[in-house]
């Protein structure tokens, strides 16, 4: 392939679900959740195979960003906007500044292990080959119902001995049910990881609800498209819109870290099925998440999350992760995120 491969690296959320840990000035891209180095620094350091990395942060976190990843280049969107503006801004700004390109575009806070280069790369090379938007899908080990799905169509051919497929739909969360059909017939779950040139994503822009974002960043207005376009995620604006996507299966393991039960799933465990980060203590406790940055201590509990961060506690069933959520809308309607 003759075009640099230019890895953009999404770094502007606040991982709600992973309150008290993941605050507003301190979300959980930020913190390493068990490892020596942050989940932003470890995706920047996954992402060297590319040529080269930008991370896109919203304007309070840049100086802490280039801290966490100092050879990096950092771009700061107007304002958050969820992923659709900030990738097509993104999609501006590398094409203005490195040219014919084609871009990775990575979350800063999922958990992988495996050939992640090998697939991004193959992904790289389909997005050129195909001119089209390509996906990556990881293959799903349990009826999840927090991810979205993507049902692939019939191969459309083979990369590096990789095959491709066209996408043939895009789902959301799925009911429980509708999850465990998915798991059996072929879907994968939608990682939110992304190959595409920056002529063919932004085409694909123009033709969605983010085509006055586009034309205000290329008029030299990016702060006015913001201001006028709401939120809006890109599988939601593009993804699910074009005719011209693509998917290419992961050859890794994945998880998206996306609410305190996923770090039950990726730290070690002990034998009582407890997974602890920090200080911690537990007691004829079973299958809980303990997690602190100061010392917490259960006993004789089970199934459940006690998260601890600075001057906040959180305390949620394990089932029931997802709805911190509504702590944090509530805190937010307060001023208190």
């Amino acid at each position: 392939m003759d075009r640099p491969i230019v890895a953009v690296v999404l770094a502007g959320g606040t991982g709600t679900r992973l309150y008290p840990a993941s605050r507003r000035d301190h979300p959980k891209q930020l913190r390493s959740f068990g490892g020596d180095r942050s989940l932003l620094a470890e995706t920047v350091a996954r992402a060297g195979f590319a040529d080269e990395v930008y991370v896109l942060t919203r304007p309070d976190l840049v100086e802490t960003v280039r801290d966490h990843a100092p050879g990096a280049a950092v771009l700061a969107e107007p304002e958050p906007k969820d992923t659709g503006p900030a990738l097509a801004y993104a999609a501006a700004r590398v094409r203005d500044q490195v040219g014919d390109a084609v871009l990775v575009c990575l979350p800063s806070d999922h958990h992988v292990a495996g050939d992640f280069a090998g697939t991004m790369t193959t992904a790289a090379d389909v997005a050129v080959e195909t001119g089209g938007l390509v996906t990556v899908g990881v293959e799903p080990t349990r009826p999840e119902t927090g991810y979205g799905y993507v049902k692939p169509g019939d191969p459309a051919g083979a990369v590096d001995g990789t095959d491709y497929y066209p996408v043939a739909k895009f789902t959301e969360k799925p009911d429980q049910g509708a999850a465990m059909r998915y798991r059996h017939h072929g879907y994968y779950w939608n990682a939110g990881m992304f190959a595409w040139t920056p002529e063919a994503f932004l085409g694909a822009a123009h033709d969605s609800e983010l085509a006055g974002l586009v034309e205000a960043v290329e008029a030299g207005d990016p702060e006015g498209g913001f201001a006028a376009t709401d939120p809006v995620s890109v599988d939601y604006a593009v993804m699910e819109t074009t005719d011209d996507a693509y998917l290419v299966p992961a050859a890794f393991e994945w998880d998206d870290l996306g609410a305190w039960d996923a770090i039950g799933r990726v730290a070690d465990v002990d034998d009582d099925g407890n997974a602890t980060l920090g200080e911690t203590l537990t007691v004829d406790a079973e299958n809980t998440v303990v997690a602190t940055d100061g010392h917490a201590s259960v006993v004789g509990v089970s199934d459940l999350v006690v998260a601890s961060y600075g001057d906040r506690t959180l305390v949620v069933p394990k089932r029931e992760a997802q709805r911190v959520r509504e702590v944090v809308d509530e805190l937010e309607s307060e001023g208190l995120f």
